[in-house]
């Protein structure tokens, strides 16, 4: 099944929830966002992020028909920032 890790998500309208992603800086690329500990998740953005736990295949298959092939894992911000959340 693979690691669980703790993805940041958003609240839709109606209350269904979305995973959110973010765009590296350096390239733009779009990447999905996931963190091995809640510690860390808070400590990037916040006591107030929503999180959910996910297995890495449950992580991709939601982020496979948005187009999103790669999933960053404890990123680290550099000069505050490496990131920008892109939804």
């Amino acid at each position: 099944m693979g690691a669980v890790l703790i993805v940041p998500v958003r609240e839709c309208p109606g209350g269904t929830l979305s995973v959110r992603t973010g765009r590296i800086d350096a390239s733009g690329e779009r990447v999905g966002i996931a963190f091995s500990d809640e510690e860390r998740a808070r400590a990037a953005f916040g006591a107030g992020i929503r999180c959910v736990r996910l297995s890495e295949p449950a992580l991709r298959a939601l982020l496979r028909p948005v187009g999103v092939a790669r999933i960053q894992i404890d990123p680290v911000l550099v000069g505050g920032r490496a990131f920008a959340l892109a939804g």
